[in-house]
C-alpha cells in the first residue's frame, strides 16, 4: 500500500482521481493540494522522514502562482533518496508534445497521463 499526493488546482479532477485511487485500493493514504506552493510547504518537513514521504505524486502542469514545471524545479533540489523513492506522474489536460518532452526530461517523472485519471490508467501503473 502506498502514499499518494495529488497536486491539481481543479477540485473536480482531484475528486475524480481520489475516488478512482480509493476504488483501486492501491493507496493507504491520499493527500490533496490545490497548489504547487501548498504541496511544497506540505512536503518540506517530510524531506527528512522518508517513511512519511509520498510514494507517488500526480502533478498537474497548468496551475496559478506556480505551475507543474516550477514544482519539478523545486523537487529537483530534494535529496537523492527522495528521488529514488518518490515517482512523479504528470496528470494534466495538456497533450502538448513540448510539455510531454519537457516533463520526461526529469528523471523522477515516470509517466505523462491525460486527465481524468481512470481505473484502467491505475491498473497500467
Amino acid at each position: 500500500m502506498i502514499h499518494v499526493l495529488l497536486i491539481d488546482d481543479n477540485k473536480i479532477d482531484n475528486y475524480i482521481a481520489k475516488h478512482n485511487i480509493s476504488k483501486s485500493k492501491i493507496a493507504k493514504k491520499i493527500d490533496m493540494h490545490t497548489s504547487a506552493m501548498g504541496a511544497l510547504e506540505y512536503l518540506e518537513p517530510l524531506k527528512s522522514n522518508i517513511e512519511e514521504f509520498p510514494d507517488i505524486i500526480f502533478l498537474d502542469i497548468q496551475m496559478p502562482e506556480m505551475n507543474g514545471f516550477g514544482f519539478l524545479e523545486e523537487f529537483k533540489k530534494y535529496p537523492e533518496a527522495i528521488h529514488a523513492q518518490c515517482k512523479i506522474i504528470m496528470l494534466t489536460s495538456s497533450n502538448d508534445p513540448q510539455d510531454i518532452k519537457r516533463s520526461l526530461q526529469y528523471p523522477f517523472v515516470k509517466k505523462f497521463l491525460t486527465k481524468p485519471l481512470s481505473l484502467s490508467m491505475l491498473e497500467d501503473l
